[in-house]
Order: C-alpha cells, then sequence, then structure tokens
C-alpha cells in the first residue's frame, strides 16, 4: 500500500524534526556524519515502505521518534541514531544482519542485532518473552548503547500502547514495569523511569489514573502559592551569595503517588510529599562542588530547619547508578515537611540523562576513576558471560541486580564493598569471592558473632567466617538478594541434586528389587504422592539426599489402590457427588482454602485463588493459565507475581473481563487483616467476639504481641466478597482502643 501526500508530509516532517535535534546535540559535524544518519533513513522508510502500525500511522514514524528519544531524552550520538532507525528493518524486513554490515558498519550491524527479536524455535520449557529479554541484555556484554536504545524503544511503544487490545496492553506493561523500569533506573533515565510507570498505570488502572491527575491539578494553584512563599527567602539568600542557579518545584509522579497510597492505604489529601524543590547551580571551578553543595545546603538549613534522619548524601558516596545529590527535608511555613535537592548542572545531567551523560563527563575526566556503575555494568557482564540454560532463571537472576537502593560496608581492612538494600552477610560474602561464600558459616559484624543470614546495614565493617566442611543450603537462596550469591548457590545445589537424582533413582531401583519390584511409571505413580513428590526427579532427589528413607517401602507396595484425591471446589458446585470411601483432611471448619472455584458454570476450567495476594469477589483480577496443570490461578491486578508473570508469559494471560466471580454464597475466601491499637484488658475478647459472634466469620489464625502498653497483630479470616470485609473492618474501628484496621495487600 503506497502512503498517501499525508503521510509523505507527516514523514518528512518528522525527519526535519529528528534533523533539527541532531544540529542542536552537535552530534553530526561533518558531512560524512550527516550521510550517514541520512542513508540510515532512507534505508529504514524504503524497507518500511506502505507498512502501518496499528495506530494507523506509517510504520516508518516508530523508528524515528525511537532515534528523536536517544538524541533529545538521552543524548546519544550518531552511531546510536542509526541503529535507532535501523532496529526494527531485520526483524521485520528481507534485509539481513550482513546487509546491514555491507552498508553501514560491523558496529552498526552488531548493535542492530541486539535489537532485534528473537525468532525460530524456542525451548519448550521455557518463555519466548524471557527468551528475548536474554538475548537483549547479553548485548550488554558488547554494548550498553543497545539496551539504551531498547528503553527508548519501549518508551514510544508505551506512548502509543493506547491502538493495542487489552490483553496485549497487560503483557506489554507487565513487561515494562517487571524489567525497564528497574532498567531504566538502573542506567539512571530518571524521567524516563518515571514517565514508563505513570504509562504503565494509565493503561492498567485508567479510572485510578485519571482521578489522581485530576486531584493534582485540582490543587495546582493552591500549592504553587505555597511553593513560591517557601521560594522567596531561600532565593533571596542565594542571590546574595552570587550563586548562579535555577530553582523548580518537581511534583510527585501520578505512580509514586498511587503507590503511596497504596502502599500506605491512605487518601490523596493524606500525601504530604506532593513535591520536592529542586535546586540546580552552575559549579565554579574552585571550591570542590562537594564543598559547593555544602554551601548551598547551608543556605537553605540557616531559614528552615531541618529533620536530622532526612539527610541524605549521595555526594560523598554517590548511588551505584551515579546519582549525586543532597537531598534534606526541612519545616516549611504552616509546619508542612519539604524536602529540597541540592545538585550542580553536571549531576543533574546526569540525574535526568543517565549512562550518556555519565560517559561525556567519565570521558571529559583525564584521571576519571572506575565509579559504582562501571563496577555494576562489571558484575553484569561477568554474569552474561556464563549464563544459566534456563531463560527464566537468568532473567530472575538479572532482575536482581537492577535494585533501588544501596548500603555501603567494609571489609576488615576497610574496603567499601556496594550492595542492595537487604544484602546478608552470604551476599557479602559471594560479593568477595564465591569461594568464601560457598564455605561461609558466619561472620563478625562490627566485632560482633552473627549468623549468616544477618542482614547488613551502611557502615557496618564484616568479616566472614569460613570452613572447610561447609557447604551452600537451599534455604540460603531465601536469604540472598544479589544476582551473583543467588546463582552461585543455585549453580551447587544443581550439581548436589544432580548427583542425588543418580544416587536417589539407583537406591530406589535395588530397594524395589529387594521386593521383586520393577521400576516402573506404575510404581512411580503410586509412590510419588505417597512421599509428597510432585515428580519422579524430586522423588529421586530426596531419597539421594536421604530426606525420604524408604523405611514403608514395604506397605506402600502392599497397598491394592491408590489415595483418591478430591478437590476442595467440587464441593462447592451445586449438584455434585462426594464418593463415601473419599479421603478428604479438613484443617478446620472452614469450606474452602485455596482451592477456590470462580467460575460460573462447572464446565469452566479450574479456577484457583492465588496464594501470593488472596484476592476475594470484589477485587478487580486477572487470570494466569498454568501450561502443566491447566488450571488458571486468579491473581488481583496489582499482584507482583502477576506483573512477573505476565512479564514471562504474556500468552497465557487471562483478561480480567474474562474472569468472572461465582454467585454461589457459600464458598468462602482467606483475607488477611493488620490491627494495631492502645492495649487493655478484654480487647483481644471484644475482637474475636466481633468476628466470630456478630459476623459469623471463621478465623484461621491470630497473632498478637504487646508492648509499651501498644499491640500490633494480624488476622486470617474466611470472607465471602470484599463488602463483607469492609463491613468487618468498619466495626472493628469502632472497638474502643483500635487504632487501625487494614486488610493486608499481599502484592
Amino acid at each position: 500500500m503506497e502512503y498517501s501526500p499525508a503521510d509523505e508530509i507527516l514523514i518528512e516532517e518528522k525527519w526535519q524534526e529528528l534533523v533539527e535535534a541532531c544540529r542542536k546535540a552537535k552530534i553530526c559535524r561533518r558531512d560524512d556524519d550527516w550521510q550517514f544518519v541520512r542513508r540510515a533513513y532512507f534505508l529504514a522508510k524504503e524497507a518500511h515502505k506502505g507498512v502501518r502500525r496499528r495506530s494507523g500511522e506509517p510504520y516508518v514514524i516508530h523508528p524515528i521518534e525511537v532515534a528523536l528519544i536517544a538524541v533529545r531524552e538521552i543524548g546519544l550520538g550518531k552511531k546510536s541514531v542509526v541503529a535507532a532507525l535501523l532496529h526494527d528493518v531485520v526483524e521485520d524486513t528481507d534485509y539481513t544482519v550482513e546487509d546491514i554490515a555491507h552498508a553501514f558498519s560491523p558496529k552498526i550491524a552488531s548493535m542492530v542485532d541486539g535489537l532485534t527479536k528473537m525468532s525460530g524455535v524456542f525451548n519448550a520449557d521455557s518463555s519466548e518473552q524471557a527468551e528475548y529479554f536474554r538475548k537483549v541484555l547479553l548485548t550488554l556484554s558488547d554494548d550498553v548503547r543497545v539496551i539504551i536504545i531498547k528503553i527508548a524503544d519501549r518508551l514510544h511503544n508505551m506512548r502509543t500502547l493506547g491502538a493495542m487490545p487489552h490483553n496485549k496492553q497487560i503483557k506489554i506493561t507487565s513487561e515494562t514495569i517487571y524489567l525497564f523500569v528497574p532498567l531504566a533506573y538502573r542506567l539512571g533515565l530518571h524521567a524516563i523511569k518515571s514517565e514508563l510507570e505513570d504509562l504503565c498505570m494509565k493503561y492498567r488502572f485508567p479510572e485510578e489514573y485519571a482521578a489522581i491527575q485530576q486531584k493534582i491539578e485540582d490543587t495546582r494553584g493552591e500549592r504553587q502559592q505555597y511553593i513560591e512563599r517557601f521560594m522567596a527567602p531561600i532565593r533571596e539568600v542565594l542571590d546574595r551569595n552570587k550563586f548562579q542557579y535555577e530553582m523548580t518545584a518537581r511534583v510527585k509522579s501520578v505512580y509514586s503517588i498511587w503507590n503511596k497510597m497504596r502502599r500506605k492505604e491512605i487518601p490523596f489529601e493524606e500525601v504530604y510529599d506532593l513535591f520536592a524543590i529542586r535546586i540546580v547551580f552552575k559549579a565554579l571551578p574552585f571550591p570542590s562542588e562537594k564543598t559547593q553543595c555544602w554551601q548551598v545546603y547551608s543556605c537553605v538549613t540557616d531559614i528552615y530547619t531541618p529533620k536530622p534522619d532526612r539527610l541524605r548524601d549521595w555526594i560523598s558516596i554517590p548511588k551505584s547508578n551515579g546519582y549525586e545529590a543532597l537531598h534534606s527535608t526541612v519545616m516549611g511555613p504552616d509546619g508542612i515537611w519539604v524536602e529540597v535537592q541540592v545538585r550542580t548542572e553536571r549531576m543533574d545531567d546526569i540525574a535526568e540523562r543517565g549512562f550518556a551523560a555519565h560517559w561525556k563527563y567519565k570521558h571529559a575526566s583525564i584521571a576519571a576513576e572506575e565509579d559504582g556503575l562501571d563496577k555494576w555494568l562489571k558484575k553484569v557482564r561477568d554474569a552474561l558471560n556464563s549464563p544459566t540454560e534456563n531463560a527464566l532463571e537468568f532473567l530472575d537472576n538479572f532482575k536482581l541486580s537492577l535494585y533501588k537502593s544501596d548500603v555501603v560496608v567494609f571489609t576488615p581492612k576497610g574496603e567499601p564493598q556496594s550492595l542492595p538494600y537487604g544484602a546478608t552477610v552470604l551476599d557479602f560474602a559471594y560479593e568477595i569471592h564465591t569461594k568464601i561464600g560457598d564455605h561461609a558459616i558466619g561472620a563478625k559484624i562490627n566485632h560482633r558473632t552473627m549468623p549468616v543470614t544477618a542482614r547488613l546495614n551502611s557502615g557496618d565493617q564484616v568479616e566472614v567466617i569460613t570452613a572447610d566442611n561447609a557447604h551452600p543450603k537451599a534455604e540460603w537462596l531465601d536469604a540472598v538478594v544479589t544476582s551473583k550469591a543467588r546463582q552461585a548457590i543455585q549453580d551447587f545445589l544443581k550439581r548436589e541434586h544432580d548427583n542425588n537424582l543418580d544416587y536417589g533413582m539407583e537406591l530406589l531401583q535395588q530397594r524395589l528389587a529387594e521386593h521383586n519390584v520393577t521400576l516402573s511409571g506404575r510404581v512411580l505413580r503410586k509412590l510419588m504422592p505417597a512421599y509428597d513428590c510432585r515428580n519422579k526427579d524430586e522423588l529421586y532427589s530426596k531419597i539421594g539426599a536421604g530426606i525420604i528413607k524408604l523405611d514403608n517401602l514395604d506397605k506402600l507396595l502392599k497397598e491394592n489402590s491408590s489415595r483418591k484425591i478430591l478437590k476442595f471446589w467440587k464441593l462447592l458446585i451445586p449438584g455434585s457427588t462426594v464418593e463415601e470411601d473419599a479421603d478428604i483432611d479438613l484443617d478446620d471448619e472452614a469450606v474452602s482454602l485455596d482451592d477456590t472455584v470462580v467460575a460460573e458454570d462447572g464446565d469452566e476450567p479450574e479456577f484457583v485463588m492465588a496464594e501470593c495476594c488472596e484476592p476475594i469477589p470484589g477485587d478487580r483480577v486477572v487470570g494466569y493459565r498454568d501450561p502443566q496443570s491447566g488450571r488458571i490461578i486468579v491473581h488481583k491486578s496489582t499482584c507482583d507475581t502477576l506483573i512477573r508473570l505476565a512479564a514471562q508469559f504474556g500468552d497465557n494471560i487471562i483478561k480480567e473481563e474474562d474472569i468472572k466471580w461465582s454467585q454461589q454464597k457459600a464458598v468462602s475466601y482467606l483475607a488477611s487483616v493488620e490491627i494495631r491499637g492502645i492495649d487493655r484488658t478484654g480487647i483481644i475478647l471484644d475482637l474475636t467476639k466481633l468476628i466470630t459472634q456478630d459476623f459469623s466469620i471463621n478465623m484461621r489464625a491470630i497473632s498478637v504481641q504487646s508492648h509499651d502498653g501498644i499491640f500490633e497483630g494480624t488476622i486470617s479470616i474466611y470472607v465471602q466478597d470484599i463488602d463483607s470485609l469492609n463491613a468487618l473492618l468498619d466495626n472493628i474501628r469502632k472497638i474502643k482502643g483500635i487504632d487501625r484496621v487494614k486488610r493486608l495487600l499481599n502484592t
């Protein structure tokens, strides 16, 4: 299909916009440079000729837009512009990587290849999306610009996501929030990270997004007046001290506000840190940038009293993504706490434009040292050079390296080590050396003996204690947060598991032979449920590891029939029958536990409530079809696990409009509630009486702790729907002494 004259005008206008952006950025200084970029544009235009995007616009607009983002919003150079213009040519047309290498250069061809989606045959046990992510991420070992262009590509796709069907929107937004948002953060692309988060929310939760955006707009005038009152005396002092600066107010993003409202379960009106004041100044050659930042900070705190525990010094020790700034929270007019951020123009450029700006300033310095971002890239490249065979495992381990907060700890010799927030002694040990991690048995933290699972805090000095006979344990995986530690533990356990498999199978065959029985599928089908194993590999492994002793093997072999398994959900469908000899074991009086039907019709697939987020009727839900069992696992639409599954297995997602809650009121659903209040005699009795007698609700568990006259606890209860839960919570709030009660979101 030929483009219309209007299409040609649109393409030319967009191309001229890119030309102007390149001129402004001064990335094409010679005629050869311009010819290089023009050839890429004309090739892209010819390759995508007549093709349209789902939105209806000519397809070539997309690569031009990606190139514009790369230049204008990130600050990449001409090679990146060429790669952005050509990034879909190999994937969507007859052109090959060899054609690109011949027409441009092997380097451009390599970048385009890294940007080309995975195609062909995939591992049936893996995820196509995970395989694709792995190929893109592997380019980090060669050229980080490929990842940055990929983020620009994702940003433009997100800006035009409205043209996609809803199920595709769920898949794409989940991929974005799961991988691309933390990746953008890790590469210092703060502005792009925030926009990606907002766009994800806009398409996943449009009503909430519109409501918060409207409230931000409605409070704009009042907020602006307060900001001017706050800034006026600071301007006066900075002007008097002859600083060249720009002071602005940054309003919190819609996504950040929504996230805080969800996390703290508060309304918009109780989000008090809606904005922050940012002071960006031009640094003088002398004294140091660090000294000048503290001078500006001093000017601010001479006017407004700072909150001592809210000072963040990322100048002395920058964040691992290169971010540098001073953050302080001060008491402003009318008793309102306001965050003030101080940074130089260089720091601001790196904070907003990320890796490209970091690289520019690094090369401008003759004595540039390896910084946090360089060290992170080095670690990532080391990990990527020997990736695991399982793409999903690879992706999950890589994501661990995209942590947001850092702690800085010290070796016994005083050498600093940057680790993610929540890191333990094990993470530190594996960071030093794999052998130290494998043989760790404890540590001295600030000269006090602590276990290997102890969490580390900034400023801790850590000495790892090792033993030759020590080795990694499976439970260590729950204690580590770094990809290096997790990968090393998994590698050891896999080797041990493989050894146990062979030994376990051999041992089982020997024991069966003693009873004149041959190992077969029929025998395994009897033994696996008896030993609570999901598959034969788990059975062999547990036997090999000595977890299963096979002491009762003789008794099991003599049983004539296997145990009958009855799903709880069958009891809940009217008209279903229960066989007289069915063996059912309920641990309390609740009608249902984890396997709960939400389908309207008994012929529908089996629906199961996800344990990670515990959805109940009235919650917005999305389904995930488990490829092994065929069951549909129902998650709340805000569930972190759902986001991971949709990012890795987007084709298995069942959109929320296709999931209907059952009208069978006999069904009960598990919900967890957090309570807090002033301790008094009889308050727990009043609480349990209200739940069990007044509302006739079954409790699964209750846990309460009291200290210094305050009690806190959690209650697990079975409810019919969100309305009955909210009614209960409203009445609990009326109990004398109850200060706070809220549902635990488990997301």
